[in-house]
C-alpha cells in the first residue's frame, strides 16, 4: 500500500485526487492539507511514502517547502503538482529534490502512474515534457533559457516579475539585498538582456507571470 499525503490549497483538487486514488488499488491517502504549516504539523504524525505538493501552496512556496522537507523528512518522496508552466518549473523542481513534476493539466491517469513511479524512487515527468525538452534544444524560443537558470535564480526572477523590489525579494527569500542584486545581474547575463524591462519580458515569455 502506497501512503500518500496531498498538500494543495484547493479543496476541489484535494478531493479530486483522493477520488482518483480511491478508485485505483494499492493507495491510501493518509492526510490532505491546505498549507505548508499544516503540512509540517501533519508530517510529525504520519509518514507518507509520497507527498503530492502544490507549487503555489500558501505560507512557504513549493520550492522552499521542498528544500525544508528534504532536510527534515528525507525519507518522504515529493511529487510536485502544479498549474505553473511545466517547461519552466519541472526541472527546477527536480533540481531542488523532487522526484517528479505533474502538471494539473495532465490526464488523470498520470496521477496514478506518477505516484507509483515516485514511490519506487524513480523520476517522473510526462512524455510530452520529455519530448519537448529533447526537441527544444536547438530552439531560439525564450523558454530554452530556463535550463540555464538555478532554482534560486528562478525564484528571484518570479518575485521580480511579480513587481517586488530588491528589498522585498531579499526578505521573501531570506537573502541580503546585495545578494539579490547579484542574482539580478546574473539573470540579465544568462537571459541575454541588459535592463530590467527586458528581464521582465523574458519572465513573461517564460510564463512566470
Amino acid at each position: 500500500m502506497i501512503k500518500v499525503l496531498i498538500a494543495d490549497s484547493h479543496p476541489v483538487v484535494r478531493l479530486g485526487v483522493k477520488q482518483v486514488l480511491e478508485t485505483a488499488s494499492g493507495f491510501e491517502v493518509v492526510a490532505d492539507v491546505s498549507s505548508t504549516s499544516e503540512l509540517f504539523e501533519t508530517l510529525e504524525k504520519v509518514s507518507p511514502d509520497v507527498v503530492m505538493l502544490e507549487m503555489d501552496i500558501p505560507d512557504i512556496n513549493g520550492i522552499a517547502t521542498l528544500r525544508k522537507m528534504k532536510q527534515e523528512y528525507p525519507e518522504a518522496k515529493v511529487l510536485m503538482f502544479s498549474g505553473q508552466s511545466e517547461d519552466v518549473y519541472a526541472l527546477s523542481s527536480i533540481r531542488a529534490g523532487a522526484f517528479g513534476y505533474l502538471s494539473k493539466a495532465a490526464d488523470l491517469e498520470y496521477i496514478v502512474s506518477a505516484i507509483k513511479k515516485v514511490s519506487e524512487g524513480n523520476m517522473f515527468i510526462t512524455n510530452e515534457l520529455a519530448q519537448r525538452l529533447a526537441f527544444d534544444e536547438g530552439s531560439q524560443k525564450p523558454r530554452r533559457f530556463f535550463r540555464k537558470l538555478s532554482t534560486r535564480e528562478i525564484e528571484v526572477l518570479k518575485l521580480l516579475a511579480s513587481g517586488k523590489r530588491n528589498k522585498e525579494v531579499a526578505e521573501g527569500l531570506n537573502l541580503n539585498e546585495k545578494t539579490v542584486s547579484t542574482y539580478k545581474a546574473r539573470l540579465m547575463r544568462k537571459l541575454n538582456v541588459d535592463n530590467l524591462v527586458d528581464l521582465l519580458q523574458q519572465a513573461k515569455a517564460l510564463e512566470l507571470y
